[in-house]
């Protein structure tokens, strides 16, 4: 069922002129409009600024696809197409204001915050339907999370600085730590254990070796403690010699 209120409202429906004086789509939304309700299959659009980056002398039209030649008509917002007579857009639309194509190809603007319009063509005058803009949810932000370049193949990963782990490139598979710290904090650590078992290695042999000639079991025990202060002190190199990969920031 069609709303039964005012479909339009002077204060809330600005429609203004989108291109020349004899284009078909200058028309001005009047009081006489008699709507019919469509659904939303109009199309809103931004257009980048013509700046000096952005100086191309012709664009395309919007409608037929004709090229436009835009020299000397960049301070205008909209230029018309001789092909379709059709306005298009060659600027973004004022602030607070948006442009809305009718299904006739009119180009319309009004309040970015408008909701429903009418077109004002005599043979047209429907009342478009504008779908509220989608609002993005901001990207919630991990603690820790930062921008890497792998020091091996210097592409950009995301990795988290809290997981106190080494780093994995996704792109070439190779590890390497993000930052220094935790590679020389690794290796302090390791070289510590290592000379901790190093030292219990050796009043463990010094106070047990005439036993272990009796018992064999001695002789395991003193192996496995030399393994792993070997082990320790491997892990100790290792974190020396790793390659670091370089913080580009946070997200």
């Amino acid at each position: 069922m069609p709303d039964t209120k005012p479909l339009l409202d002077n204060s809330d429906l600005i429609a203004q002129k989108a291109s020349e004086a004899d284009s078909p789509s200058s028309s001005i939304i009047g009081s006489n409009t008699f709507p019919t309700n469509v659904p939303n299959e109009n199309s809103e659009f931004t257009v980048p600024e013509m700046g000096p980056e952005n100086a191309a002398s012709k664009v395309t039209c919007r409608v037929c696809q004709e090229m436009i030649d835009v020299i000397g008509k960049r301070e205008q917002h909209v230029v018309k197409c001789n092909r379709c007579n059709e306005a298009t857009p060659i600027r973004s639309a004022p602030a607070g204001k948006k442009y809305v194509r009718c299904l006739c190809h009119c180009l319309l603007i009004c309040k970015s915050t408008s909701q429903r319009i009418a077109c004002p063509r005599i043979n047209c005058k429907r009342v478009i339907n504008l779908a509220p803009s989608p609002v993005t949810p901001p990207i919630p932000q991990v603690p820790g999370m930062c921008r890497v370049t792998c020091v091996h193949c210097q592409d950009t990963f995301l990795f988290n600085m809290l997981q106190n782990a080494l780093a994995r490139c996704p792109h070439c598979r190779k590890v390497s730590s993000v930052g220094p710290e935790f590679a020389k904090a690794k290796a302090i650590f390791f070289l510590i254990l290592s000379v901790i078992l190093f030292i219990i290695g050796g009043g463990v042999v010094f106070f047990t070796y005439s036993n272990a000639k009796a018992h064999g079991g001695y002789f395991i025990i003193h192996i496995g403690i030399l393994i792993l202060t070997l082990l320790a002190l491997w892990k100790c190199i290792y974190y020396c010699r790793i390659k670091v990969s370089s913080i580009d920031g946070p997200v």
